[in-house]
């Protein structure tokens, strides 16, 4: 891995007084080339951190509007070099890429493998939310030896055992999923999240804490900047695109960007 790590993306933002900004987009949709334009479109917008989705036929946290996007790109073929391809352009570009994906594809592909691939186009690591840390022998061996961060996921129901060991795998961050269910776009943020990340610092204070599943606006980015590290937004992104799979989504993402990053750092 080349460049700024997670850890140090997020530490940086924290010295500004502000949470960073995570934005989720799959490879792929509605083509490689304009789901990586969009990529970009998110880094020029603010973005700090890129999660890099790889399409997966059976996303089992994702909602609709996730799944309407990574469908087209599994049927079209779209697979773990393209995400590579993605990793290395949004490294360029000058923010953080982290892959996000479910545990199949990386296991078929091979542990050691995909670690050091994803090393070498630039990855920081990768977010494996269908992976728990009493699993991850070969994941944690890999990350180790090709110095890739690894995120795991908590969520309201982990018990403080759960959180203790989840934070003590993870490396960069803490993903706190704030709602039970799957992903998607809310008119208000889960009263859940600030009592889940406010339990993942008593347990786990040496490491950053990262909140996801609901944001979609500017407000609500701000609403979570004030008690987490890091503001993490997907279907929203993936919207822009969904509802204009050409330039024009390209610019929305780019645009949404813009608004969230001004949103984490309202104060």
């Amino acid at each position: 891995m080349t460049g700024a790590t997670l850890a140090e993306v997020l530490a940086a933002a924290k010295t500004e007084n502000r949470a960073a900004l995570i934005g989720y987009l799959p490879v792929g949709y509605p083509d490689v080339g304009l789901s990586i334009d969009a990529m970009r479109a998110m880094v020029d917008g603010g973005a700090d951190i890129i999660e890099v989705g790889v399409p997966y036929s059976d996303p089992g946290m994702d909602g609709p509007t996730i799944q309407a996007a990574v469908e087209p790109a599994v049927k079209a073929g779209v697979g773990l070099r393209e995400v590579f391809a993605a990793v290395s352009a949004v490294r360029a570009a000058g923010a953080v890429p982290v892959v996000m994906s479910y545990w199949n594809p990386i296991a078929k592909y091979g542990v050691s493998r995909f670690a050091g691939s994803l090393a070498e186009a630039g990855g920081a690591g990768a977010i494996t939310p269908d992976l728990i840390p009493d699993e991850a022998a070969d994941w944690l061996a890999a990350s180790d030896a090709n110095q890739l961060e690894r995120v795991f996921l908590v969520a309201p129901s982990s018990t403080d055992v759960r959180v203790k060991s989840t934070a003590a795998a993870s490396r960069g961050f803490v993903y706190a999923a704030s709602t039970m269910g799957v992903t998607g776009t809310r008119s208000a943020v889960s009263e859940t999240a600030t009592r889940l990340v406010s339990r993942v610092r008593q347990l786990a204070p040496e490491i950053a804490v990262c909140v996801g599943l609901g944001v979609s606006n500017a407000d609500q980015a701000a609403e979570v900047a004030a008690f987490a590290d890091g503001v993490i937004v997907g279907s929203a992104f993936v919207r822009c695109l969904l509802d204009s799979p050409d330039q024009a989504g390209v610019r929305a993402a780019g645009s949404l960007a813009g608004q969230l990053s001004d949103g984490v750092r309202r104060r």
